[in-house]
């Protein structure tokens, strides 16, 4: 595992730098055209991708429009047509590989989501270069971790070390790199995890030190706590940061949904996104790639209050629009632009109202960066390291702790998801979810009733009451007076024990009078723990269900033998979608799970042509021998993700997943499409 996370760190570094040299060889035919190459070509590998705010201030509006437009007209149909997971910002999707493919990610993503960022951000679009850093390095350990064919325990870890080589070699912070890889990507703190993530990180730090030096994305000025009271604005911005950050999540997502109802193919709506990018762009330059030139001039107090108010907004525009639409890019370096904003804006007014008690704005802003990005990630401790090794001074740490814990407990108090577990949601993904462990709190009363009980009329005689016993395959009658509502309960043993003396009662007795009064009741949103835990206090084989809001209406009975058979069923569903789904959900490829007779199990990303086609208009079995044998759809009802046995009539959609059988051979064509 050390040598596997020495090779993640050097990847995940050397991806780094080339995607770097990509976005500025990019930006400079984009935004410089034949004028900026020769410049290019002398830096060298350690170009640093600098923002197009100098030189889209010297174009014409029309150019600003129609540069970022070109941008998602590339960038569209190659993230539609090539690997959808490039499509956004990024990091959900290496989560979701890490929590549920077990690490694997596909070998092509490198590639296109490389191209796609690098094309979005030097096109002018309003993104950051983090998250497409962090994806390409999780994809390069994935592809190290599948090579090796590692156990899914050990592959996830190697995604970790990829994800951390990224960051670190991003923001020359090797500690906050690998905190956001333990935090975010892998969720876990172990030593066993830790320690190859660190080692990673650290090896992508030297290694990005060596092409591109040893200095921090931007340039901090000196900080200092003027104060023991000034804490308390700082806290006052971190509680603003929080709600900067929830609006930036909430407009992110919106916008992706207006987008989706844009009529128009879905390849060609980051040219749109582009174009109204520009648009902003023509008045706001600034929101024009990653923004860390505009950040460096609201750390160095350089910018007016007004536009740092309005760029928070445009900002937070810009990047929706970008992402919405279509387009490829992170999000950390917009929070890091939102926070600065914020933070000057807001610290230019609590100057100006205590100059003698508390820093300049750029302090603020430079505290506000962290408790963004805090909120939006709902990881504090990345984000407090991280400001910190930008920063080297240790007098920060106190303003950025209480800024940056005040904003998350703003939002996770608002809203469970971060920005990133969000987008997971919304494809009916919850990482936080388990399964019951009790079965039958799983189920409900209503997955199990019978709507058609059998019910005796309380003034019904002795004689009707044998025969609707003799004739019924039930063993409890629900006894109803004339209103309908239930008035008691006949056992079918109790009832035997009568029989001795039917000619006695047959004149004697009615259905009232032998029933048993005030009988266990549940309703049908009870679940089936509760009814087992009723039926163990009792004789009774069947239990009356109630309406919720009338408990003497009967609507239907639950039977013990309806109850233990949905147990099994259920039991069997989880051991089949469960446990055989997910060994192929965490299987690499070429790992299936053999079933003997050169026949293999294994679960696949369906290819985008299978999109919109339902199972029956497909038709593997008969032109490649394939079968799918189980269904993961990820946009269930209720937005739940469900494994179930798949119809003719289902429909394939983006984000399914399809266990299929065949031969070796039959299963690695369709694997490979």
């Amino acid at each position: 595992m050390v040598l596997v996370a020495v090779a993640c760190g050097l990847t995940g570094a050397l991806g780094a730098v080339l995607f770097r040299f990509l976005i500025r060889f990019v930006q400079a035919l984009f935004f410089e055209g034949a004028d900026g190459l020769p410049a290019l070509l002398e830096e060298g590998i350690a170009a640093e991708a600098q923002d197009p705010l100098a030189v889209a201030r010297e174009l014409p509006w029309y150019w600003r429009v129609a540069i970022p437009a070109a941008g998602g007209m590339i960038v569209g149909p190659l993230i539609y047509f090539f690997a959808r997971e490039a499509k956004g910002h990024g990091v959900p999707e290496v989560m979701a590989a890490v929590a549920l493919r077990g690490g694997i990610i596909r070998p092509r993503v490198v590639g296109v989501k490389a191209f796609a960022s690098a094309i979005s951000i030097g096109s002018g679009g309003s993104v950051g270069r983090e998250g497409p850093i962090v994806q390409i390095g999780a994809a390069l350990g994935s592809s190290i971790g599948q090579m090796l064919k590692m156990p899914p325990a050990q592959l996830r870890t190697i995604v970790g070390c990829g994800a951390a080589a990224g960051v670190s070699a991003t923001f020359n912070a090797p500690i906050a790199g690998a905190l956001f890889a333990a935090e975010v990507v892998v969720g876990n703190f172990a030593v066993a995890q830790l320690s190859p993530i660190v080692i990673a990180s650290v090896v992508a730090t030297v290694v990005s030190r060596f092409f591109i030096g040893d200095h921090p994305a931007f340039p901090v000025p000196t900080y200092e706590l003027v104060s023991p009271f000034e804490l308390a604005p700082y806290m006052v911005v971190g509680f603003m940061a929080g709600f900067v950050a929830l609006v930036f999540m909430f407009t992110l997502y919106r916008t992706e949904d207006l987008f989706d109802k844009v009529p128009m193919p879905e390849w060609s709506r980051a040219a749109l996104g582009g174009a109204l990018v520009g648009v902003i762009g023509i008045w706001f330059p600034n929101v024009f790639g990653v923004g860390y030139s505009t950040i460096s001039s609201a750390l160095e107090s350089q910018l007016p209050t007004m536009l740092l108010g309005a760029l928070i907004l445009v900002k937070i525009a810009a990047t929706s629009i970008t992402i919405g639409s279509g387009g490829s890019g992170g999000i950390f370096a917009p929070s890091l632009f939102l926070g600065a904003m914020t933070g000057g804006f807001l610290g230019s007014f609590i100057h100006a109202w205590f100059p003698e008690a508390t820093a300049s704005s750029g302090a603020y802003a430079l505290v506000t960066m962290g408790a963004v990005v805090a909120a939006t990630t709902h990881a504090p401790i990345t984000a407090i390291i991280m400001i910190f090794e930008l920063t080297q001074s240790i007098t920060i740490i106190p303003p950025l702790m209480a800024a940056c814990v005040v904003s998350t407990l703003v939002t996770t108090y608002l809203h469970r998801d971060s920005i990133y577990t969000m987008k997971l949601r919304r494809r009916g993904i919850d990482l936080y979810e388990e399964e019951p462990r009790n079965v039958l709190r799983s189920l409900f009363v209503r997955e199990v009733m019978d709507n058609s009980p059998e019910v005796v009329p309380a003034d019904a005689g002795y004689t009707e009451v044998v025969e609707r016993v003799l004739g019924s395959e039930h063993t409890d009658f629900f006894v109803v007076d004339r209103h309908g509502k239930l008035a008691g309960s006949i056992h079918l043993r109790d009832f035997t024990r009568m029989l001795v003396e039917r000619e006695a009662l047959m004149q004697l007795v009615v259905a009232g009078d032998l029933a048993e009064p005030n009988p266990p009741t549940v309703t049908d949103a009870d679940d089936l723990h509760l009814v087992m835990q009723v039926f163990s206090g009792i004789h009774a084989e069947e239990i009356a269900v109630v309406d919720v809001e009338d408990a003497r209406k009967i609507i239907g009975s639950v039977h013990k033998r309806d109850v233990i058979q949905a147990y099994n069923q259920e039991v069997l569903r989880r051991d089949l979608a469960g446990s055989v789904s997910d060994q192929v959900l965490v299987a690499s490829k070429g790992q299936q799970v053999a079933l003997g007779g050169g026949y293999v199990l294994q679960e696949i990303m369906p290819p985008a042509r299978f999109f919109g086609k339902t199972i029956r208009e497909l038709n593997l079995g008969a032109e490649k021998g394939v079968h799918i044998v189980l269904l993961r759809k990820l946009r269930a009802e209720g937005g739940k993700p469900a494994i179930r046995v798949p119809e003719a009539g289902d429909l394939i959609e983006e984000g399914d997943r399809l266990v299929v059988s065949g031969t070796r051979p039959a299963v690695d064509s369709i694997d490979a499409l």
